[in-house]
């Protein structure tokens, strides 16, 4: 046997090394990148408003102020009924309670304990028991002024803010770094902000941000007219009708 045979037969004889399939090498780099790139809390608020600017429900305290002239003596109409729905929003917003805050030591003092029981009149009105309703007093420091009686409650109420927060380089210059979103293109810190604080103030009941609204029955009557509707093969969905010959291209052309 010569030597080139010998060198065969030996290198047959060593057991392989096992190679690693190129799929399997190519699902560990993938592995190892998504764990290196897991998106953290900060990340996805760089890019989401929501999460960068929560709208917050708790609890707080609603106001609203009374201008009181000192000269009056009544309630104007008006008044009296932007008085009893603030009644009402406290009965379905907050606890029924109301509390009066009427000014001491102002130009307007005597005009403020004329309209007093006016007001409780009003809150009454709009659903708050007289026994619901408390009264005291804040001192004024300037007696020359006409300063409001403040009507308070506490209640669930949703939030959101503060804005006018910047904090970060928008203009574009430097190099791309976290403190500069323009390059890379992120939102910029205040962004998005006044719209939740906008719908936090005009949601009608803040714990609708919460969780749904419980599904009411249904209406029985409603119900069994569209049933009889359809045994007699009748049509069980409302009629629209146009009136006047009008057309929706001629409201477009006016």
């Amino acid at each position: 046997m010569n030597a080139k045979t010998a060198q065969r037969r030996a290198a047959a004889a060593r057991p392989s090394r096992p190679v690693m399939p190129a799929v399997a090498v190519l699902a560990a780099l993938l592995a190892a990148g998504c764990q290196s790139q897991a998106p953290t809390t900060s990340a996805l608020a760089a890019n989401d408003y929501r999460l960068r600017h929560p709208i917050v429900v708790g609890e707080g305290t609603k106001t609203l102020d009374l201008p009181i002239g000192s000269g009056m003596r009544h309630l104007s109409p008006q008044l009296a009924a932007v008085v009893s729905s603030f009644a009402r929003d406290a009965r379905s917003r907050g606890g029924g309670s109301v509390e009066i805050i009427a000014p001491s030591g102002s130009r307007n003092e005597a005009a403020v304990h004329a309209v007093l029981p006016q007001i409780r009149q009003a809150l009454a009105r709009g659903g708050v028991p007289s026994k619901r309703i408390a009264t005291r007093s804040y001192s004024v420091g300037d007696g020359g002024i006409a300063a409001p009686v403040r009507l308070a409650y506490t209640g669930v109420q949703a939030s959101a803010g503060p804005c006018g927060q910047w904090p970060d380089n928008i203009t574009g210059g430097g190099s791309a770094t976290k403190h500069n979103p323009h390059l890379n293109n992120t939102q910029y810190y205040n962004f998005g902000c006044a719209s939740q604080a906008n719908l936090a103030a005009m949601v009608d009941n803040p714990s609708d941000l919460l969780y749904p609204r419980a599904v009411e029955p249904g209406d029985q009557m409603r119900r069994g007219v569209v049933y009889e509707k359809y045994r007699k093969g009748e049509q069980t969905a409302s009629e629209y009708k146009q009136g006047d010959g009008a057309q929706v291209s001629d409201a477009a052309g006016n």
